[in-house]
């Protein structure tokens, strides 16, 4: 199929962006990447009147260290955050989801921003910035606003986003001293959207846990924080019995659905399993940098 007929506009400023915006909503829709939205006006499950196409604002490509936290731009390339070295010491979490982003070609269009925005309860980006405790910069005709992940997403496909808003940037906090990370996942293939994965970032002191975030993917209509599991590791650290106990949380604490790919139940089951590794092999990790 081919999508239904359209408009496309093409700025080159974000102020120009967000005015393109501001005058053609809520028929209009912001493209990024693409990886996501073209194939749905393909299938017409999309039928945006118009196209504000970012793809020329240069602006919202880029990576900077701003001291105690990265701000990415909405636009950067999945495989520009792969290749980038200033991301992978000081945001671990960040880069190791990357790699588990579908397949390179995908990468080199695909945008964090866009992956963020679209909000596709099995996409890796979602959880990442929920255990990272990232902020979203949006901005619109209106002005800016400062969105903490946790306030983001609202349910499949779904944000807090407006329909005159863009998402443009991406703060991160940088990874303290004493940290581990890790991001694990399962698909039926490699590139395929996980049927569950676990984000993970604790922080050590001793051997007491001082700080962890957890959240989920695939595993609910949204992202989801495992604030219960965390609560068993913050009180118990990362003995045997408290990974058991988080286990135990993180598969009671999610909402999935079940369908042709795996029931509820399993995928209950593999939310416990991925909280496991994930915890094991950032607390390693956390040990090793300590």
């Amino acid at each position: 199929m081919k999508p239904a007929s359209f408009s496309r506009l093409v700025p080159t400023s974000v102020a120009e962006a967000l005015a393109m915006l501001g005058t053609h909503a809520p028929e209009a829709c912001v493209l990024a990447g693409g990886q996501s939205l073209v194939p749905m006006m393909n299938f017409r499950l999309a039928r945006p009147a118009v196209l504000v196409d970012l793809n020329r604002v240069s602006e919202l490509a880029c990576i900077r260290d701003e001291g105690d936290h990265l701000a990415i731009g909405a636009m950067t390339r999945e495989r520009t955050i792969e290749n980038s070295n200033l991301v992978r010491a000081a945001s671990p979490l960040l880069h190791e989801a990357t790699l588990h982003i579908a397949h390179l070609p995908i990468r080199s269009r695909g945008t964090i921003g866009g992956s963020i925005a679209n909000a596709d309860p099995a996409a890796e980006y979602p959880a990442v910035v929920l255990a990272l405790d990232a902020t979203l910069v949006v901005q619109s005709v209106r002005g800016e606003r400062r969105i903490p992940a946790d306030e983001f997403f609202d349910g499949v496909l779904s944000t807090a986003l407006e329909p005159d808003e863009i998402l443009t940037e991406i703060i991160v906090p940088k990874m303290p001293a004493g940290s581990g990370a890790a991001f694990v996942e399962i698909a039926r293939r490699h590139g395929d959207f996980a049927l569950a994965g676990v984000a993970a970032q604790l922080t050590l002191s001793g051997e007491a846990v001082s700080n962890v975030r957890l959240a989920a993917c695939g595993v609910g209509p949204c992202p989801i924080r495992l604030v219960n599991a965390e609560a068993h590791v913050l009180a118990e650290g990362l003995s045997e019995s408290a990974v058991k106990a988080a286990v135990r949380a993180a598969a009671l604490e999610v909402d999935p659905d079940g369908d042709v790919h795996a029931t509820v139940e399993f995928r209950r089951h593999l939310a416990g399993v991925m909280t496991k590794r994930a915890l094991v092999k950032a607390g390693e990790r956390a040990r090793q940098a300590a």
